[in-house]
């Protein structure tokens, strides 16, 4: 389904019965709505309703040219929460959706009834001018995504997932290679001009950060500090993946995501 707007189109996807609690998810940089496809089936047989959202130029979703900021990508959910009357929501992100997460925490606390960040950041990275720099360069040589499909899917998924799952592989990879430079440079340029840290403790509703044990760039270590900052933050680990543990572990992550949603509706 789209939503029209003023400057961009939002692609997105709802399914599950009216009277379920939402649990909505939002991807990483490069990738679509499609890396929640694990997710949605446990989730609807549980009674959930699933909303999933491509982030600008990513997907089926359009936009104008960035820089975004990480705050109006927050909005975009609210734009989509808003079109299809969805007043409260359980939100999943993984990677820069982790990152939407906070900003929705932060600035539509009243919408978030618990929050689950997967692989992801508070703030910036020291190197974040560079890190991104770098990658912003080559795509606007090469015109594509392509350029850089294999690195990502490097850091994303361990080569045993490749050699056991090849089709799942490739489905990843070529969404990552079908990105658009434009959201990818727009959304990259806000995930290099960020800092919530300093206010998470302002979070009130119950938090679970996850990750990887093998995650290169966000690591258990600055996902436990990222934990702590949170009033009711906890961890936990997914031993043995990389960057995107929902499709690698897909029934282990299934597991701990039901959990906490049911400990979360138990606990309001």
């Amino acid at each position: 389904m789209l939503l029209p707007l003023r400057d961009r189109t939002l692609c997105y996807d709802l399914v599950g019965p009216e009277s379920g609690e939402v649990v909505v998810f939002s991807h990483s940089l490069a990738a679509d709505l499609g890396l929640w496809a694990e997710q949605v089936p446990p989730l609807l047989a549980a009674g959930y309703r699933v909303l999933r959202v491509d982030l600008r130029g990513h997907g089926g979703s359009r936009g104008a040219p960035g820089p975004y900021t990480i705050d109006e990508l927050a909005d975009d959910l609210i734009a989509v929460a808003d079109s299809t009357g969805i007043e409260r929501l359980h939100f999943v992100g993984l990677s820069i959706g982790g990152a939407i997460g906070q900003s929705l925490a932060l600035r539509h606390p009243h919408r978030v009834a618990s929050l689950m960040l997967c692989d992801t950041q508070s703030e910036s990275f020291p190197d974040a001018a560079n890190h991104w720099g770098k990658r912003i360069e080559t795509l606007q040589q090469t015109g594509t995504v392509e350029s850089i499909a294999d690195e990502t899917m490097g850091r994303w998924l361990t080569q045993g997932f490749r050699e056991s799952h090849p089709q799942r592989w490739q489905q990843i990879r070529a969404t990552v290679a079908g990105c658009t430079v434009a959201g990818y440079v727009g959304c990259a340029q806000a995930l290099a001009n960020f800092n919530y840290t300093g206010r998470l403790h302002e979070v009130t509703v119950p938090v679970l950060v996850t990750c990887g044990s093998e995650d290169p760039r966000a690591t258990p270590e600055e996902s436990r500090r990222i934990a702590a900052l949170f009033r009711a933050g906890r961890y936990e680990e997914f031993v043995g993946a990389r960057h995107v543990p929902n499709v690698e572990q897909p029934e282990n992550f299934n597991r701990v995501l039901g959990a906490w949603l049911q400990e979360t509706r138990a606990s309001r």
